[in-house]
Order: structure tokens, then sequence, then C-alpha cells
């Protein structure tokens, strides 16, 4: 029974140390959101009309990466418009669909910006919201 609490005690104390030297490697995370939020069209069947609107924001490893991001931001709403646009309505409903959007986005807007920056700047695409009809 002391081992256990021995144990416990010294991971309790680990934990901090833990999560700081993990902050210490990265600290300079940043994120730039797309305002407004981002409205099209899809592919749907018949003549009904589908759209969906979506908040999305990047994640770049360094804060000084978000001048580059804002500059080019123009270009990324047209590369994520132009994805959802060529879309089903199947993909553009599912759960599985939309992760699959979220990637080719994200590898879209990477390859975008190596084109114009010379390197890959995001991190991570996210879409924060996500309405469709």
């Amino acid at each position: 029974m002391k081992f256990v609490y021995r144990w416990l005690v010294c991971l309790s104390l680990s934990l901090p140390l833990l999560a700081h030297s993990q902050e210490a490697t990265n600290p300079n995370f940043a994120y730039f959101g797309f305002e407004p939020d981002i409205i099209t069209n899809y592919i749907s069947t018949g003549k009904k009309l589908g759209y969906v609107r979506l908040t999305a924001e990047v994640m770049v490893e360094d804060q000084s990466d978000l001048s580059s991001i804002e500059h080019h931001a123009p270009l990324i709403r047209d590369t994520i418009i132009e994805i959802l646009g060529r879309q089903s309505e199947d993909d553009i409903k599912s759960l599985n669909g939309r992760e699959t959007i979220r990637q080719m986005c994200e590898e879209a807007i990477n390859d975008l910006l190596v084109q114009e920056t010379g390197k890959k700047l995001v991190r991570k695409l996210l879409f924060t919201k996500y309405i469709y009809q």
C-alpha cells in the first residue's frame, strides 16, 4: 500500500513538469480565423440547391507566420470554397466525408502556401462550425 501511495505522489508531482516541458517545445502556436463564415453551394441531387456554411481556423506553429496567412487569406478562402463546391451531398452530410473534405482542404492550402511562400505554414485546419442544408 505504501508503494502505491508513493507512486501516486511521485506521479502527481511529475505531471506539472511534463506539461511544462511539452509547452516549452512549441509555445508559439497561433490560430487565424477566417471572417466572415465561408458559405458556398455543393452538388445536390435533383433541383434542390444545397449549401454549406462553416467557420474555419488554421493553426500555425509560429506566431510570425500569421502575417503570411493573413496576406494569403483570400487565396485560402477561395481554395476551401472551390473544394467544397465539388463535393457531393453525401460527402458534405457525413462525418467521414466532412473529415475527408477537411483533410483535402488542409493539403490544398499547404500546397498553395508552398507555392506562394516556399514553406508549409498550416499545421492544422479546423472547422469550428459546420452547417449544411
